[in-house]
């Protein structure tokens, strides 16, 4: 898209910006620069210097080297709230709006409106909100309580707040890694209309479709360095990825066929609630079996149901023809089936412990003699797993915590394969990972397959499920509408089946 301020002044400059921590030098000499009317995005894989840069371009962190200038003025940003003054305005990826207050209150917040100086004006506060609401065409109510929004509709009210007064700069640092694809085209609009606005939008992502979609420049960092600044029509999907990862990436789809796989787990009849409805269909050993769906779907809850985190009220499941009702997760650990939940930070990992002490978790048993743990094996465990996957960390005693995303996607699904499972589930793998870390997971779970492993993929990526799957289903209302080749299929055969009305039983199956 043109915007008329295209060639207007450059908002935000930030020169010859090195940055150190004890042990790294996550930034050396990176140059950036966002142009009022622009979006442009800025990539590279986790650990590469993006959110360090935008950190210092919002009064974060400060630079170790060289100079920041809003507007051709150059200054000097002490805190947070020395950028906002500035109107360098930040959305990080996790969310900060308050629960317990409604949206008004959260669009306002250290900025309500008083009366003689003491007394909160409410009827001017939402007044003021809504006027916000209405200036961005967000559909919300400025008094609903935030408690009863969708995680989109709180990104949007976390976009609001950010531009109570248009700002010079927004920075949104992965806006859509929890957003339905609804809620997406909402975003996308949202971020069309502030750049006719004359606002600079530095955006952040790993989805490349979003990139091709939004960007009028991109930039990409690696290791810590400028790799290279371009309009968004001088790069390809692939030339991007190899900016990125410094190599070409093998991106190919596995494509292999189920007709000759034994069935390693039989869903009959699984049903809880009104989340998951009378679901059947079989999963093989050897086989990439993607699971596709709009948000609310079921998918993660069908998952639980397999995984024995949640119980059925119907239905029953068979592993390699025998009986499988898992009444906890123990349950499903000691039969061979290891589910990988969709939020690593709060489900996955405890980030806190170290590399070593996620991956001995569900294999303590293993690792114990007499209910006394061995820390030779712990050790040699943790070791094994971080050279099979890549993990990158000075160390497998280091604390979760400080290793980048992908590392720690690395982590959570190492401390599931340690396991040995046979039937594996992983809900959104490579949610909040870069392409680098991507394409690896897609080699490491086509490899699960090649060795005979049962693998389900959730995704809410349909590219993603279209390139790693050998079979796709897909899910609405509670049910599957459909299961059907990956070969062939495409966004909008997927997106035709997550759209259908399903009515008692299943849909097409292949």
């Amino acid at each position: 898209m043109t915007s008329p301020h295209r060639q207007s002044s450059l908002r935000l400059v930030l020169t010859g910006i090195t940055k150190r921590f004890p042990g790294v030098t996550a930034l050396d000499d990176v140059s950036f620069d966002v142009r009022a009317g622009e979006v442009h995005a800025f990539m590279g894989e986790n650990g590469a210097g993006k959110s360090t840069l935008m950190k210092i371009g919002a009064g974060i962190h400060k630079p170790d080297a060289g100079h920041i200038e809003v507007e051709g003025a150059r200054v000097t940003l002490g805190s947070p709230s020395d950028a906002t003054d500035l109107g360098i305005h930040t959305v990080f990826q996790e969310l900060t709006v308050l629960d317990n207050l409604d949206v008004g209150q959260n669009i306002l917040i250290g900025q309500e409106p008083m009366r003689g100086g003491v007394w909160l004006d409410r009827v001017a506060l939402y007044r003021e909100a809504q006027a916000v609401l209405d200036r961005l065409d967000i559909k919300l109510d400025a008094r609903a309580p935030i408690r009863t929004l969708s995680t989109g509709q709180r990104q949007m009210v976390e976009i609001a707040r950010a531009c109570g007064e248009t700002p010079k700069v927004l920075v949104l640092d992965e806006p859509t890694s929890s957003l339905g694809r609804q809620e997406e085209e909402l975003l996308f609009a949202l971020v069309d209309r502030l750049r006719a606005d004359g606002v600079g939008i530095v955006y952040i992502t790993h989805r490349m479709s979003e990139v091709f979609r939004l960007a009028d420049r991109i930039t990409v960092l690696r290791d810590g360095k400028h790799v290279v600044t371009a309009p968004r029509a001088d790069f390809t999907r692939e030339a991007l990825i190899a900016a990125m990862v410094g190599r070409s990436v093998d991106e190919r789809p596995s494509g292999s066929a189920v007709e000759d796989l034994h069935v390693a787990l039989r869903v009959e009849g699984l049903a809880r609630g009104s989340v998951v409805r009378d679901v059947s269909f079989d999963l093989h050993a050897g086989e990439v079996l993607g699971v596709a769906g709009l948000m609310g779907a079921g998918r993660t809850e069908l998952a639980r149901l397999m995984a024995g985190v949640d119980a059925a009220d119907s239905g029953q499941m068979h592993l390699f023809g025998e009986p499988f009702a898992p009444g906890n997760v123990a349950d499903a650990i000691a039969a061979g089936v290891a589910y990988l939940p969709e939020d690593r930070k709060t489900q996955g990992l405890i980030l806190s412990l170290s590399v070593a002490d996620n991956i001995a978790l569900p294999n303590l048993g293993r690792l114990s003699r007499s209910g006394i743990l061995s820390m030779t094996k712990l050790r040699e465990l943790a070791t094994i797993w971080s050279a099979k996957l890549g993990i990158r960390a000075a160390s497998p005693q280091v604390a979760v915590d400080t290793l980048s995303g992908g590392n720690q996607q690395k982590v959570a699904i190492a401390k599931w394969l340690a396991t040995e499972p046979k039937v594996i589930l992983l809900d959104e793998p490579t949610r909040g990972v870069d392409v680098g870390a991507k394409a690896e997971i897609y080699a490491l779970i086509r490899d699960l397959a090649a060795q005979g492993a049962a693998v389900m993929v959730i995704s809410s990526e349909l590219p993603e499920v279209l390139q790693i799957s050998d079979r796709i289903a897909v899910m609405a209302h509670g049910r599957i509408a459909g299961i059907v080749p990956a070969e062939g299929a495409t966004e909008e055969s997927l997106l035709d089946l997550a759209f259908t009305e399903v009515q008692d039983g299943q849909g097409v199956a292949a």
